[in-house]
């Protein structure tokens, strides 16, 4: 592969400057035109070639235009098959159902109920939020400090990101901040300050609907949950009478080896919140995984006219027959060892202020300790320069986020961690 970056004639973005919103941002970091895609493969018209350490922000984890997946979904099309179909039944969805059922909750020993949310992941975490106040009568929510679970007003009010709720002049309101089990907190008990906050009548706080967490925050700056943090997490939701939800949008469908995140805690979330990579293929597509006797909804309560994505389905069946042909929970452990080791091994001596944090396929660089983020941008804007594209999360953007697909070809990730690598050295 060739790795002599062209820059982009600025005619060729002059339409996004003048036609597009504002609001856009990935364009800013990785401002070049991208037309074709292959596995970990972006390629723009300027003629530049680029390994993706990005995956659609989670959304690709079978890499872009997966041969196996493709061929399902243009023989679906090729058929005159449903395209849209509301919450009808269809052929599509009772295949995906089926396939879901089979390949991944009867053999986690998994009961849940799966709702279809409307087209992205925040739509299912608000299905949660409605779902959760609606059966325990309250309206409190305990989040986390470093969460980020959406953009729309109720996934947003319980995220972390204050800057972007006080700029649209939006209150968390019952909506209650925790501290997340990260550095900081190396020598303060989490889960003993919410018991505390639970059982003290003078805390200020009411006892919430459900407390929603992510076993990895990815947006958050890569902050991996301890097992036994998770396991009393669970137990104090059981003693409380709270529901516990997991926001597996990110970091499920095998980011961090198994299919669920939570797997490796042993545990059992009331409801599960999917997206990203359930459809396989990239189609927009959530779910809200939900324990039958917690199926409280009354038909029609929670609707969306794009909840019906058929292609998603057929996606999302091809991607769970194909995890299966190719063993991909084998593959991620290969991938998450190279990965480990070239992290602590290359990356961390060039520095003793590196810190390096992750799981599975999903890996942080910390560079907070240079104080601000002009390290970790200057560094991603180097990696750009020489043909990678790789972002940057956490608080005030200080970490960078390593998220190939899961099907990546080791050569390939190989060489990407040495540009990575050499733009560390450089900066």
């Amino acid at each position: 592969m060739s790795f002599t970056h062209t820059e982009p004639e600025n005619k060729n973005i002059n339409i996004f400057e003048e036609r597009e919103s504002n609001v856009r941002s990935y364009c800013r970091s990785f401002p070049d035109i991208f037309h074709r895609a292959k596995g970990a493969l972006l390629y723009s018209t300027s003629g530049q070639e680029y390994i993706d350490f990005l995956a659609g922000a989670g959304a690709l984890n079978y890499g872009h235009n997966n041969d196996y997946i493709k061929a399902k979904v243009l023989s679906y099309l090729d058929s005159d098959a449903i395209t849209h179909g509301l919450d009808l039944y269809t052929t599509a969805k009772q295949n995906f159902l089926e396939k879901f059922s089979q390949s991944i909750l009867i053999p986690k020993n998994l009961d849940y109920h799966i709702q279809f949310c409307g087209p992205t992941g925040t739509n299912a975490v608000e299905a949660a939020l409605k779902l959760a106040k609606k059966i325990k009568k309250r309206s409190g929510i305990f989040s986390f400090m470093g969460a980020y679970h959406g953009m729309t007003l109720g996934s947003l009010s319980i995220s972390g990101n204050t800057s972007v709720r006080l700029g649209l002049n939006l209150a968390s309101n019952n909506v209650n901040f925790m501290p997340y089990p990260y550095e900081f907190m190396d020598s303060f008990d989490t889960i003993q300050f919410m018991e505390t906050v639970l059982t003290d009548v003078n805390s200020g706080i009411e006892k919430p609907a459900a407390i929603i967490f992510e076993t990895v925050q990815a947006e958050g700056g890569i902050i991996v949950a301890p097992i036994e943090w998770m396991q009393r997490l669970r137990k104090l939701c059981d003693e409380h009478d709270i529901l516990l939800i997991c926001d597996d949008i990110q970091v499920g469908c095998g980011r961090t080896g198994s299919f669920f995140s939570f797997e490796r805690a042993g545990i059992v979330p009331d409801m599960v919140v999917l997206s990203k990579s359930i459809s396989g293929y990239g189609f927009p597509m959530s779910l809200l995984l939900i324990k039958p006797e917690l199926d409280a909804w009354e038909p029609g309560e929670h609707t969306g006219t794009f909840r019906g994505n058929q292609l998603a389905f057929v996606g999302g069946t091809a991607a769970l027959e194909y995890r299966e042909i190719i063993n991909i929970e084998q593959d991620v452990k290969i991938k998450e060892f190279f990965l480990k080791s070239f992290l602590y091994e290359e990356i961390a001596p060039i520095n003793d202020n590196i810190k390096i944090r992750g799981i599975g396929m999903i890996w942080g660089i910390d560079l907070a300790n240079f104080g601000g983020s002009s390290f970790a941008k200057e560094i991603t804007s180097r990696c750009f320069q020489q043909g990678l594209i790789v972002e940057r999360v956490g608080r005030n953007d200080t970490v960078i986020k390593i998220l190939p697909p899961l099907t990546i070809e080791m050569s390939t990730l190989q060489q990407g961690c040495q540009i990575l690598k050499k733009a560390c050295e450089y900066v």
